[in-house]
């Protein structure tokens, strides 16, 4: 199935409509500011910007650096742990590779204009594996989900065993 930008525009939108109509629900908990203000959410898919950059390799493994950037307006929030729902596209098919996660995942840390966030993913370097050039993800905040899917784009290489670490503070 091939993804295109329109239709994730359209999917984001109707889940923030959707979860406003519904009183917030998990929107409600999960873009909590940790700053009391008024202004949207950094952390919502639409209020931020994600590339991937090559990473050093490790013994055994590639990674790559997911780098999330919110821009100035928007207001801070918190997250927490490893993003979910993890897919990897190439020229907007679908590679099939599911990955897990790693490292602590209680841990929270504050994302909004100013305070970038990464996540790293740990790729073992059994194969050739699968070139991609789009990550999709769920964020998480330390009391829930982020409504909606962001997206990171820049090229990677996966394979069975990928791995996701938590969100941490800086590019």
């Amino acid at each position: 199935m091939m993804r295109t930008t329109a239709g994730k525009a359209a999917t984001t939108a109707a889940v923030a409509v959707l979860a406003t109509a519904l009183g917030g629900g998990p929107a409600q908990a999960s873009a909590s500011s940790p700053h009391g203000g008024t202004a949207p959410s950094s952390c919502r898919p639409a209020n931020h910007i994600a590339k991937i950059t090559t990473g050093p390799a490790t013994s055994g493994h590639r990674h790559y650096r997911v780098t999330l950037t919110a821009a100035p307006g928007y207001e801070p929030c918190r997250l927490a742990g490893s993003p979910t729902d993890v897919r990897f596209y190439h020229h907007g098919s679908p590679e099939g590779v599911t990955a897990s996660r790693y490292g602590p995942q209680h841990m929270a840390v504050t994302f909004g204009p100013g305070h970038p966030v990464h996540f790293d993913i740990q790729v073992p370097h059994r194969t050739a594996g699968a070139r991609a050039d789009e990550v999709t993800f769920t964020l998480k905040a330390p009391d829930g989900l982020i409504p909606g899917e962001s997206s990171a784009y820049g090229p990677l290489t996966v394979d069975a065993g990928t791995a996701i670490g938590p969100v941490r503070p800086g590019a």
